[in-house]
């Protein structure tokens, strides 16, 4: 059974930084992308990044080049998630997710590709 148990969230001010973390269990975790997608109280869940198995491409949304940056260590079974610049708008509750591809070549920023879930982190940016 995979898991994916996600952390590192908080109160942090505007400009200020956070290391996001995501650890996962069960499964083959290095053959697969991983995403980060975070949502806001009704609202649609919205890709952030993501990260190809290898850890050698990866991809972000608009709102997250140049501020964000996603990385990975397969050997530990993680994934990070590094926010630089925080805004106020980033708050949101933060998701890590599995492809649901084994091997995929790429990456996917579509939520219905991936088919694992952590229980999400929340990240407060006050201004």
């Amino acid at each position: 059974q995979v898991q994916l148990v996600e952390s590192g969230g908080g109160l942090v001010q505007a400009g200020g930084s956070l290391r996001l973390s995501c650890a996962a269990s069960g499964g083959t975790f290095s053959r697969y992308a991983m995403g980060w997608f975070r949502q806001v109280p009704g609202k649609e869940r919205d890709f952030v990044a993501t990260i190809d198995w290898s850890g050698g491409r990866s991809n972000y949304a608009d709102s997250a080049k140049g501020r964000f940056t996603i990385s990975r260590d397969n050997a530990k079974k993680m994934v990070y998630l590094q926010m630089t610049s925080l805004k106020p708008e980033d708050t949101a509750v933060y998701f890590c997710a599995r492809d649901r591809i084994m091997g995929r070549l790429g990456y996917s920023a579509v939520k219905e590709d991936y088919n694992y879930w952590g229980q999400g982190t929340q990240v407060t940016v006050s201004s």
